[in-house]
């Protein structure tokens, strides 16, 4: 996917908030859609880099993680890619059944998968596209008209 945005962050946590903050800045339609995004979008975005960061790349802080952004058409679209190994995402066990509400895995992706419309993985399981469907289309201030 060509984005609008794209971004190439350390693999540092600390990084995580000014990246998703420095994102929502940029996005034109964040101020149309402001609650949608800045709770779907932004949480979304923000576990999605954790996990990346965490679990992708093993906190290694020689790995950087990629984040590419699209608008068109009333759908924001976000690609976080690590440079881990990847895993199976069917394998992250359901954090709202009682056996699994005390395990600290699987609360990420089911965040994302909550509050956003649409969560996809690559096959490699290194990459998530988080869809977030807006009413009406935008850009990014400096980025492609949609």
């Amino acid at each position: 996917m060509d984005g609008d945005l794209v971004l190439e962050i350390p693999t540092d946590v600390h990084s995580i908030a000014g990246a998703v903050d420095y994102v929502m800045s940029r996005c034109m339609a964040c101020q149309v859609h402001a609650k949608k995004l800045n709770l779907n979008f932004r949480v979304g975005l923000t576990e999605a880099l954790s996990n990346a960061m965490m679990y992708g790349n093993g906190h290694d802080p020689s790995k950087n993680v990629v984040v590419e952004l699209a608008m068109s058409e009333g759908r924001l679209e976000a690609t976080v890619r690590d440079q881990g190994a990847g895993f199976d995402p069917t394998s992250i066990p359901d954090p709202t059944l009682p056996e699994n509400r005390s395990r600290p895995c699987g609360r990420g992706v089911f965040l994302m998968r909550e509050l956003l419309d649409e969560v996809s993985y690559n096959d490699q399981g290194n990459e998530v596209t988080l869809v977030l469907r807006l009413e009406s289309g935008g850009a990014f201030e400096g980025g492609a008209p949609a």
